[in-house]
């Protein structure tokens, strides 16, 4: 009637592997829409610094709390990872502001009133009623939803083809291994680092605490303009994918599964916090992301009918 208990523990190990390939796969490429939109605008105002930095933090611990944890080595790896592309993060977020408001300067030198004197040598002749000032060129109303359209299509076959490199991936591990390899590195057994652990809930505070910058930046600008879609996007799926990975993965052990199962979510706890947490936080920012769109739509359609 039921199939046997190793092939149910098989198919939960295929899941918690192809599930952890696709948040390995989402987090290597989770930091490079940002960095490339910071680059295209030449500006990293979107931003929060306050963000940035906390989220590094967050990572260093993170850093901290694998490496005495005892968790996979490529798990170590992306840590490290996340943090130099931190750091590449924060650079462009400081080298921008200190170049605009350089560039700021002397544009409002340039803005200062105009003496009597000068103002009287300018020649009106010009202006006249019959041919007012022109507003700068708009972009007609209906492309709006023509590149609306091609955003969504560029970010679901952007994610498509990351989540099929992270199934490949778990494809390409198990084809060439015999077998899965334990989840802190140790054997059969699960060991339990305390100061590993202390590093794991300080990293998960840090991560939970970095998101409130910026969602209070955007309500104060009751703007998403400078953040990449992409890079929250692929942040959630590596969060979700990641709990689903720890959650269906099956400890081996001579005690028993029940015992040992909660023993293997204890000391993954931390973790399991950190990116639960950011996931919550990740949807309330994808929600002023669409209200803002909305609400600027609004504005920019009344301001086009009182005109």
């Amino acid at each position: 009637m039921f199939p046997p208990a190793q092939q149910l523990d098989i198919d939960a190990r295929a899941i918690s592997g192809i599930a952890g390939s696709i948040s390995i796969a989402c987090w290597i490429v989770v930091f490079s829409p940002q960095i490339i939109a910071n680059f295209q605008r030449g500006s990293a105002n979107g931003l929060s610094l306050a963000f940035l930095i906390v989220w590094l933090a967050g990572d260093v611990f993170n850093v901290l709390g694998a490496v005495l944890q005892g968790v996979l080595p490529t798990m170590v790896m992306l840590a490290v990872y996340y943090t130099l592309a931190d750091v590449v993060l924060l650079f462009q977020c400081l080298y921008y502001s200190c170049i605009n408001s350089r560039n700021a300067a002397p544009e409002a030198e340039s803005l200062l009133p105009v003496s009597n004197e000068s103002a009287a040598t300018v020649d009106g002749s010009h202006l006249s009623p019959a041919t007012p000032l022109l507003d700068p060129a708009k972009e007609p109303i209906h492309t709006e939803p023509q590149r609306l359209m091609k955003s969504v299509y560029f970010n679901a076959l952007s994610i498509l083809i990351v989540c099929l490199a992270g199934v490949f991936g778990w494809w390409a591990s198990n084809r060439y291994s015999d077998c899965d390899p334990p989840p802190n590195g140790h054997g059969d057994e699960l060991s339990f680092s305390a100061l590993g652990q202390t590093f794991g809930y300080l990293c998960a505070v840090l991560y939970l605490a970095s998101r409130v910058p910026q969602i209070l930046l955007n309500y104060r600008r009751q703007s998403c303009e400078g953040i990449s879609l992409l890079f929250f996007l692929f942040a959630c799926i590596g969060n979700l994918t990641y709990v689903v990975s720890i959650l269906a993965y099956i400890p081996h052990s001579r005690d028993e599964p029940g015992q040992e199962y909660e023993r293997y979510i204890a000391v993954n706890a931390s973790w399991l916090l950190g990116s639960v947490g950011t996931l919550f936080l990740d949807l309330i920012i994808f929600a002023q992301f669409f209200w803002y769109r909305s609400t600027e739509e609004e504005y920019e359609s009344s301001s086009e009918d009182d005109g």
